[in-house]
């Protein structure tokens, strides 16, 4: 008897895409024969695409006409349909391809609490990862205890041998969407050289834009590479160092050691490394958490939450990752 042929939507962003593959390998554990499709944004299909338990993804640019994908969508025959996103886009494309849908319940309540009245009700703290689940009861699957995970090409690593540096390298990430979960740049190349004393080379990662935000000519530049070659060389680091970020997702989905830096944002939102070996380093703070994604600016004018985050203290956490 063939599995069920499932359905699943998260459009974005990074982060919350890398997160959905436990659920999705729950659901091939479970149902081998399952056939599912993922309705992503185009620019992060590629962490799909190689993954033994997506049959498809339907990948969404932004300007797409969202009719065109809820008519090939509704032209087909879905067991389960499940909103991952819970955004009012995804709530219209489930209108427009009809059926019955089942969604996660987003824990908007839990972080207003926390970052208005500084009351944390997240105890303790489930993963998102996990409250994706909610959305798959109707499935019979649990967490397996495993991490997300996003398998490297041939092609992918291929290409991130020609860019990797010879022996020991830790990558580093200095971007990330919202300002105020940026380090400060002079912090990134302070950290820089602490590492090469160290006797690791440094490669920057991210996209091309990101590039100005590390302008240290020693640093190894795997910046623009695109997400499947960016996989690979986070994956051969001996740590990486990134934010809160889709990139810090991304390096523990491949196995990669990483040091996190949390400021506006702290880990009971449900976004540290997940199952993997990670380490959060964070500054305590009355004013933080001061949001739930980040901001453009802080809202107390000081961003002390990352500048406080020294070079030295995590120049000491890649060691302790490293050695």
């Amino acid at each position: 008897m063939p599995g069920p042929r499932v359905l699943l939507v998260r459009f974005g962003a990074l982060g919350d895409v890398i997160l959905t593959t436990p659920l999705l390998r729950a659901i091939h554990r479970r149902y081998p024969d399952a056939a599912v499709t993922v309705v992503t944004k185009a620019a992060y299909a590629p962490v799909l695409a190689a993954s033994p338990a997506v049959q498809g993804v339907e990948p969404l640019a932004d300007g797409d006409d969202l009719r065109a994908l809820a008519r090939r969508l509704r032209a087909m025959h879905w067991d389960h349909r499940l909103d991952l996103h819970g955004s009012l886009r995804s709530r219209l494309l489930r209108l427009l391809v009809g059926g019955r849908w089942r969604t996660w319940r987003k824990p908007r309540l839990q972080r207003a609490a926390l970052i208005w009245a500084g009351v944390d009700t997240f105890r303790p703290p489930v993963p998102t990862a996990e409250r994706y689940f909610a959305a798959a009861r109707a499935l019979g699957v649990e967490p397996d205890g495993g991490p997300a995970e996003v398998h490297v090409t041939a092609a992918d690593a291929a290409r991130a041998r020609a860019v990797a540096p010879p022996g020991a390298y830790v990558a580093v990430a200095p971007g990330a969407r919202h300002a105020t979960k940026r380090w400060p740049p002079a912090h990134w190349r302070a950290l820089a050289a602490r590492l090469r004393a160290d006797g690791l080379a440094v490669v920057g990662v991210g996209t091309e834009a990101e590039r100005a935000l590390l302008p240290d000519p020693e640093v190894v530049n795997g910046f623009g590479l695109g997400l499947g070659p960016t996989a690979a060389l986070l994956h051969g680091a001996r740590a990486v160092v990134a934010h809160d970020s889709g990139l810090m997702h991304l390096a523990t989905a491949v196995g990669a050691p990483v040091v996190a830096l949390f400021g506006p944002t702290v880990p009971a939102f449900g976004y540290a490394p997940y199952r993997a070996r990670g380490l959060v380093v964070e500054t305590a703070l009355p004013c933080r958490p001061c949001s739930a994604f980040g901001r453009a600016h802080c809202p107390m004018r000081h961003h002390r939450c990352m500048i406080e985050i020294t070079p030295a203290r995590v120049a000491r956490a890649v060691t302790g990752m490293v050695a």
